[in-house]
């Protein structure tokens, strides 16, 4: 099952399918570093569409040198950078 969760929901008694998605975790990084996204974006060397598109979680794909670049601009490691959420399907 591709990025699925099963879970059986007692309530119901039948079985769910939780889909998840990975994304950036960029925000709350930069709050905790005292910087904003206008300084990270500087930093980054990248055009403002692609910036905001990978920052937005609107992207397919992110090269490993920006994965690379934000870990060590925002002081973090990828397991930080990344998190797991309910997809709204």
């Amino acid at each position: 099952m591709e990025n699925g969760k099963i879970r059986y929901d007692q309530t119901k008694k039948s079985l769910m399918v939780k889909y998840l998605m990975i994304k950036l975790n960029v925000l709350p990084l930069l709050e905790k570093n005292g910087k904003t996204k206008y300084w990270l974006y500087k930093q980054m060397g990248m055009s403002y569409q692609n910036f905001n598109k990978m920052i937005c979680n609107e992207t397919k794909s992110i090269q490993y040198e920006n994965i690379e670049t934000l870990c060590l601009l925002l002081h973090c490691t990828p397991n930080e950078l990344f998190i797991f959420v309910e997809d709204e399907k």
